[in-house]
């Protein structure tokens, strides 16, 4: 993140001034800035969260701290106190550097480009000065184009020798990109803020150590009245080392605005969008969002019965007086199910491999045109893994799933239903020709269906039957889709990643249509032989393609059908009709 993290004080002597600063260098380092740490000479390095910090120090030679001095583009030694100074006189400052992205964190106490400092200096200037929320203390954000952004924290830290028994600080983050920095205000706001609380943690310590050995309050009041000017001028500024008694302030401090800078930039990442979202991707932030409103409103029933039962005596053992809904309910409209990855069934390519291409085919087939999926094994894993590459053949919003089951749920409930061995089927199910029925059986020794798994311990188990009552003919044509997908999975030359991108784009083909056919017959009302003609030029005229098309309308998002609907009521539209 192209960013500096400052932290500024406002002297009561020079005004406000920047003690310590960070920034992120892409470029190799320029000459002077490779050394880094307290001057005690040897070498130390550590690691944390990815990053390297080292710590270097060399003793400047005279010229070149004269040198250095008539460059740096900070104030002059005379005029800095104690209260405006951070690190010493020669200091190198301190570097770390991060192995990941070969980006280097330099922090000394003033950048070293001019036109750096002259950003950080009205940022810090503005900080303490115009731009202060109420209080005097907590966020404020400004900027412009030409100097930046800034997220400001202001703050106070505890001195008995100041007056008011504070002095005032401000931690600012500069960035260009606004949109970039708003975004990471929450983040910002909470790191910042822990940094805060540390420092003035540490500042309140020494406070009460210095007042409880020579309170200054009685002090100052039994003192004669001086002017404001002598008053001022005799109150010598402290360093914030000794405000805090911690000698390792600025390096801990170089660590944390190394991390915030490096996990503010990580954080957001930019995704270039090729055009509007698919509907799989609708339909998952409409279901993400019935799911949060479901959970809100069971926290505020439960939140309504505490509060009408302030007082209640367990009994019977501490059994539950609320009553959330079950994992059965949760998932059978599959909102909350998050499959488990799991390895049994590898991909489609694996599952015809395992069931052969016939057998393969039949459940494709029920699968696609939105008929019941009742897979039957005492194996939990086997069945949601079958589920996870199944429902990769369908649109989102037409994935209805209840991953294992102790009795038989309708097919208007879920149309991929997990059973256990001993769980009976109605009978008009198992010779309905809108059902399939998987069942896993024990192997025998000589089952050739489990000839050729001996590397995966989890099918070599298990025959496979697959059952319907209506089979699938071997010359029945099929929907277009299904044919494209057996194409695509007996092509060896593919591999399983092409193959995925293929069906996505697949079922983004036929979820066009779709619309197509939504909008022609749902919102226009068409009459018969128009919408005829139209699937004759989608290529869907055929009972199996009608059928998918059919299916597969359920699965169209809210927020689309919505579209279409304000669309046709607008007024515009009925113009245009009329």
């Amino acid at each position: 993140m192209n960013a500096i993290v400052a932290l500024c004080h406002f002297c009561e002597l020079h005004g406000p001034r920047t003690l310590f600063c960070t920034e992120v260098l892409h470029a190799p380092l320029p000459q002077g800035a490779g050394g880094g740490g307290p001057a005690q000479g040897g070498q130390a390095e550590e690691e944390e969260g990815g990053i390297q910090m080292s710590s270097r120090a060399r003793p400047p030679s005279p010229a070149e701290g004269a040198s250095t001095e008539s460059s740096s583009p900070g104030p002059k030694k005379s005029d800095m106190c104690e209260g405006c100074r951070s690190l010493a006189a020669g200091h190198p400052g301190y570097i770390s550097h991060d192995k990941e992205t070969s980006i280097k964190y330099v922090s000394h106490q003033h950048p070293n480009h001019p036109q750096l400092f002259s950003i950080v200096r009205q940022a810090c200037v503005r900080s303490l000065s115009c731009e202060v929320c109420p209080g005097r203390e907590g966020p404020i954000f400004f900027g412009d184009e030409q100097y930046g952004f800034v997220f400001s924290h202001t703050f106070f830290i505890k001195d008995s020798l100041a007056r008011g028994f504070q002095r005032w600080y401000s931690i600012i983050a500069i960035m260009m990109d606004r949109i970039y920095l708003i975004n990471s205000w929450p983040f910002l706001l909470g790191k910042i803020r822990a940094i805060i609380d540390e420092l003035q943690g540490k500042a309140l310590k020494v406070f009460e150590a210095e007042q409880f050995g020579c309170p200054q309050r009685a002090q100052r009041m039994n003192t004669a009245f001086t002017p404001f000017l002598h008053q001022r001028n005799g109150n010598a500024a402290r360093s914030l080392t000794s405000l805090t008694s911690d000698n390792n302030l600025w390096a801990c401090l170089h660590t944390s605005f190394a991390w915030l800078l490096k996990a503010c930039g990580s954080r957001l990442t930019e995704k270039l969008l090729e055009g509007a979202p698919t509907e799989d991707t609708l339909v998952q932030m409409e279901k993400l969002a019935d799911l949060e409103e479901e959970s809100e409103s069971w926290d505020n029933s439960e939140a309504e019965e505490e509060e009408k039962t302030p007082a209640m005596v367990e009994g019977a053992e501490g059994r539950a007086l609320t009553k959330r809904p079950t994992d059965s309910s949760l998932h059978s409209g599959c909102v909350n199910w998050q499959p488990r990855k799991l390895s049994v069934f590898k991909s489609l390519r694996h599952m015809r491999q395992v069931l052969g291409t016939p057998s393969f085919r039949m459940l494709a087939w029920h699968v696609l045109m939105g008929n019941q999926v009742i897979w039957k094994s005492r194996d939990v894993d086997l069945v949601q893994s079958a589920f996870q590459v199944l429902q990769t053949m369908l649109p989102v919003g037409c994935v209805r799933i209840t991953p294992y089951s102790g009795q038989y749920e309708e097919a208007y409930r879920c149309n991929f239903l997990g059973l256990g061995p001993h769980v009976q089927i109605p009978p008009h199910v198992l010779s309905s020709e809108f059902a399939v029925v998987v069942e896993a059986h024990p192997a025998t020794r000589s089952s050739p269906h489990s000839a050729g798994f001996e590397d995966n311990q989890s099918l070599s188990k298990y025959e496979f039957v697959v059952t319907s009552g209506s089979p699938v003919a071997a010359d029945r044509v099929g929907p277009t889709i299904l044919n494209k997908i057996e194409a695509a999975l007996s092509n060896q030359n593919l591999s399983v990643d092409v193959v995925d991108q293929c069906l996505v784009c697949l079922k983004e083909e036929w979820m066009n249509k779709v619309k197509v056919l939504f909008k022609f017959t749902k919102v226009d009302s068409r009459p018969r032989e128009d919408t005829q003609k139209l699937l004759s030029i989608l290529g869907a005229s055929e009972e199996d393609n009608v059928k998918l098309l059919k299916f597969w309308m359920t699965g169209l998002s809210k927020t689309y059908k919505s579209h279409l609907m304000s669309t046709v009521r607008s007024p515009t539209a009925a113009e245009a009709r009329s």
